[in-house]
Order: structure tokens, then C-alpha cells, then sequence
């Protein structure tokens, strides 16, 4: 039994970062659901937007390419929605490492912009906010869940930590309806593939569809939960409508835990024709690393009765069916 998604009829839809991985996918499946959906991204090149992911909605959807460091801009696209995702980030760890106050820009001050605009002109919108796992830092506990301490190990981390209590401070100051979901190692069509800034699990994808090597730091023994997009897509869509979680922060992670090393030999068989090569950690690399980051689901299984769908195998030979034809459009 498939997870039970809400008809968006007449709801008008704002997707912050909408042309980027997990933004795109979530615009595909609101259009479908009947939702007027406006996408709101300014194509950084830090952030994995492509143009390419909408490229068959574009008639469906109102585009709109600006910064929300620019409040008057974002207050414009606040004003008159139902729903808001706030799916913008600058989302590579290392180049938050190099450049700490463009991921501060990024990652904090355009939310606080983005809550300001909703606390002056839309107070009743309702807003959901993207988290990430690596909040956490290196666990403390052998299972984490949203209860866990955070000990980010890198500035984008920190950021997104910070971010995530500006939205749960103003859902309760103001009340406005606000929730977070928290996504762990994403994967799935229409990601940012062509660069190892971004999700590991992606890039090993692209090289995979290459025919190229996939290259993991050290045994790759640490653990990972993995999650195919269309779930990440079902569990934020699902809380449009689920009553009571204002103010709450919710993990939506895959049931499985693997390894780097298992998720870079599954890629390479299901996906491509290389191998999989181990190598020495870069010291840059392995000073951010948090080791094994198991997470636990239980909450937002409880809550929304969602539940992932695919698994690792199942998710990659969807992302493989996406990618046939259009590869070309994401190596750039």
C-alpha cells in the first residue's frame, strides 16, 4: 500500500531552491497533485540548480530567478501562498569549510529573510523546512533520532543546525504553522551528479553512468542511511496534511543502513561498468567525516504514516531508467 499523498487543487505552492535535486522532484509531484506551483531559485553554483530538471513543467509553473538575501523579492512570492518548501541551500561541506560567510549567507540569512517575510505578510502559510543529518555530527548514541544532540563537524552543518532553530523559534513566537524535515543521503533523478561537492552517493552515480571508477576514502565501513527521492518527496508532502506537527522536526530516512563501501558496489553493478577503488582519506575530508550515521524513522513514521517505498537496489535502477536520456544535461 502506497503512501496516501493530499490533492493540491487551488493550493498555491512557493518551492525555495525549486530548481535544484530535491526541489525539482518536489515540483514535478505538486503540479501533478494539482498544486499552482511557483519555483523561486537563483541558479547558484553551489546549490546543483539545473534548468534541465523542469524543462517539461515550464508552462506549468511560474519561475522566478532571485536571492532570497533580497527580502523585498521573497516577501513578493510570500504574500499570497498557501504552502511553502524551503528546499534552498548552498549544500557542499567542503567549499563551507573555504568560504564560511557566503554558506552564512546562504544558509542562515536567507532564512531568517524568508521567516521575517512570512511573520509580516502570510503568517497563516504553511511552511516546511529542510533539514540534514549531518546536524548531528558524529553520533553519540549507536541510533540517532531527532532527540540527539548537535555537533556539526563542518560550517554548512552548522549552518543548516542554526537555520533549523530560527524556523522552530518563529513557529512558536509567532505561530506560525512551521515544520522541518530532516533528509539524510537523498539519491534519485534529477541530481547534481557531476561534482563530489555535493551528495556522495550522487556523485558516485554520475561516475557509475560514466563507466567510470567510484573512488571511496579509506574501507568506507561507515554507515549511511540512503533514501530515493520520490520518498523524501512523499514524507515533506505528506506533512501539507498532517495535523499537530507545527514547531516539530521530523528525520525522514531510509530503513536501511549501509556502508560507503556497499552503496558504491551497488552503484557501480546496478548503474555502471567501472569498480569501486579504495584510496587514502584526503585530510581535508576526513577532519569533517562523522563516521557511522544511523538514523532512526520512527517518529515520522508514526506521525504521518509514511514509510519509504524503494530500497537502495530498487532506487538505483529508477535513477538509471531517469538518466538514459539525458545524461549530457547534468555533466555541466
Amino acid at each position: 500500500m502506497g503512501n496516501m499523498l493530499p490533492r493540491l487543487d487551488g493550493k498555491k505552492v512557493l518551492i525555495t531552491g525549486g530548481l535544484g535535486f530535491i526541489g525539482s522532484n518536489l515540483a514535478h509531484k505538486c503540479v501533478e497533485l494539482g498544486g499552482e506551483v511557483t519555483i523561486f531559485d537563483c541558479l547558484a553554483p553551489r546549490s546543483g540548480g539545473n534548468l534541465y530538471n523542469v524543462h517539461d513543467i515550464k508552462d506549468s509553473v511560474n519561475l522566478c530567478f532571485h536571492d532570497m538575501l533580497d527580502f523585498d523579492l521573497i516577501s513578493e512570492q510570500v504574500v499570497d501562498k498557501d504552502i511553502i518548501i524551503n528546499c534552498a541551500a548552498s549544500t557542499s561541506h567542503p567549499f563551507s569549510m573555504r568560504e564560511p560567510l557566503l554558506d552564512l549567507d546562504a544558509n542562515s540569512r536567507s532564512v531568517i529573510n524568508l521567516l521575517e517575510a512570512i511573520r509580516r505578510f502570510n503568517k497563516g502559510a504553511r511552511l516546511i523546512h529542510l533539514g540534514t543529518s549531518t546536524q548531528l555530527g558524529r553520533l553519540q548514541t549507536p541510533m540517532a533520532d531527532e532527540k540527539h544532540p548537535e555537533f556539526p563537524t563542518d560550517i554548512y552543518s552548522a549552518n543548516k543546525s542554526v537555520s533549523e532553530k530560527y524556523v522552530l523559534i518563529y513557529a512558536n513566537a509567532y505561530h506560525i504553522p512551521a515544520t522541518v524535515i530532516r533528509l539524510s543521503n537523498t539519491f534519485g533523478p534529477r541530481a547534481c551528479i557531476y561534482s563530489p561537492e555535493f551528495t556522495f552517493n550522487n556523485y558516485f552515480i554520475g561516475l557509475a553512468l560514466q563507466g567510470k571508477d567510484v573512488t571511496v576514502f579509506g574501507d568506507g565501513a561507515q554507515k549511511r542511511n540512503v533514501l530515493y527521492v520520490d520518498d523524501a518527496v512523499t514524507a515533506i508532502i505528506c506533512a501539507f496534511q498532517t495535523v499537530g506537527i507545527e514547531g516539530e522536526t521530523f528525520f525522514a530516512v531510509g530503513d536501511e543502513h549501509r556502508s560507503v563501501a556497499e552503496i558504491a558496489e551497488a552503484t557501480v553493478k546496478y548503474i555502471g561498468s567501472g569498480k569501486v577503488k579504495y584510496v587514502e582519506w584526503p585530510e581535508e575530508r576526513k577532519a569533517i567525516d562523522v563516521g557511522d550515521a544511523i538514523i532512526s524513522n520512527k517518529k515520522i513514521k508514526e506521525a504521518f504514516g509514511w514509510a519509504p517505498e524503494y530500497n537502495l537496489e530498487s532506487g538505483l535502477l529508477k535513477t538509471k531508467e531517469y538518466f538514459a536520456d539525458c545524461l549530457e544535461e547534468y555533466l555541466r
